[in-house]
């Protein structure tokens, strides 16, 4: 083992939508994390694609005078572009979103550099990512999930009337790959559902149409790698607008609430930590995710989606749902690195 501080290098912004969303999350963590313990790099990863050094974080980060970070595969190293520095992290700690994010690609990166990360691999990212892929796997192995269907961008567009005998009058229409609600539109008319399609394939070729289910949104907070992974209590979000929409998550003014502790019977809390322990063996996750569900007034319940890299600010349910376990943020983000370190150094 490794005496002296851990060196973490913290991957942060991204390419995907939620840019700004992983910078918050990423200071959050950055201040919470224990520096007697950690020595921590920022790895700031710009809108088209960089990997950067930089020194501190801002609102608007500038990469002015700052080094690029180039992969040394196989090496567990870095260096800077400019003056050959070497960096070499123990565990990389990635508070990314969205597409080049959470999807297993960055998860790939680290893989190939041999470096432990923390989260999920690159397998159950890419499944969790992919809300299609991951329908089907959780449906082949028993989970309900919410009755679907999808849309390939170069295919017609379906007729309104046959799809809402199979799955109702009103429709959800989401990008297969994407997070934060981006994208989603509430569909009730052959106008809408064209409009929704094209919304939703400007950030995905594949388009999913979800049967609209109203209940209550749940979700619960999974930490851990098997067979020693956790379940937390189950929270419920409360949306302010129609459904729970990017603004409602981000914006300061959002309407929006969260409630620590669901208001649902002994017996739905049981089947959702149930059911979250087993989707999480499933799918091979490591470190953490949050699953989200359905919970329909008639007791039916469905699986929502995934997150493999759920929301890192400190007003986000993954967090808040420990808190409320007793473990506080920062020595949540001691147990995600503890648990990358000793259960991803198969390629050390």
């Amino acid at each position: 083992m490794h005496m002296g501080k851990l060196n973490v290098l913290l991957l942060f912004g991204g390419e995907s939508s939620e840019h700004k969303v992983s910078i918050s999350s990423a200071r959050n963590v950055y201040d919470a994390i224990d520096k007697q313990k950690y020595n921590v790099n920022l790895c700031y990863i710009d809108v088209n694609g960089k990997w950067w050094s930089v020194a501190e974080f801002a609102d608007q980060i500038s990469t002015d005078n700052c080094n690029q970070l180039l992969p040394i595969f196989g090496t567990g190293r870095f260096v800077t572009e400019s003056d050959g520095q070497v960096v070499e992290p123990d565990v990389m700690f990635p508070i990314l979103h969205g597409r080049n994010g959470e999807d297993g690609t960055v998860q790939g990166v680290a893989q190939l550099l041999h470096i432990p990360m923390v989260g999920c691999d690159v397998t159950a990212s890419g499944i969790a990512m992919n809300k299609l892929a991951c329908k089907a796997v959780l449906r082949a192995n028993g989970v309900d999930v919410i009755p679907y269907t999808s849309h390939y961008e170069y295919q017609e567009v379906p007729n309104f009337d046959q799809l809402t005998q199979e799955l109702d009058d009103t429709l959800f229409v989401k990008p297969a790959r994407a997070g934060s609600s981006v994208g989603v539109s509430k569909v009730r008319s052959q106008e809408e559902l064209k409009q929704a399609l094209n919304e939703a394939h400007q950030h995905d070729p594949i388009a999913l149409i979800e049967m609209a289910i109203v209940g209550q949104e749940l979700e619960v907070a999974v930490l851990g790698t098997p067979p020693s992974h956790r379940v937390s209590s189950v929270g419920e979000v409360i949306p302010g607008e129609d459904f729970y929409t990017y603004e409602d998550k981000y914006s300061a003014d959002s309407m929006a609430k969260i409630n620590i502790n669901a208001d649902i019977s002994a017996k739905a809390k049981e089947q959702i930590r149930d059911t979250a322990k087993h989707i999480y063996q499933i799918l091979d996750c490591k470190g953490l995710s949050r699953i989200d569900y359905i919970l329909r007034d008639d007791g039916m319940l469905y699986v929502l989606e995934v997150n493999t890299l759920p929301g890192f600010t400190n007003i986000s349910m993954y967090p808040k749902l420990w808190q409320e376990q007793g473990i506080s943020y920062s020595q949540l983000i001691d147990e995600l690195i503890t648990d990358a370190v000793q259960n991803g150094t198969m390629n050390k």
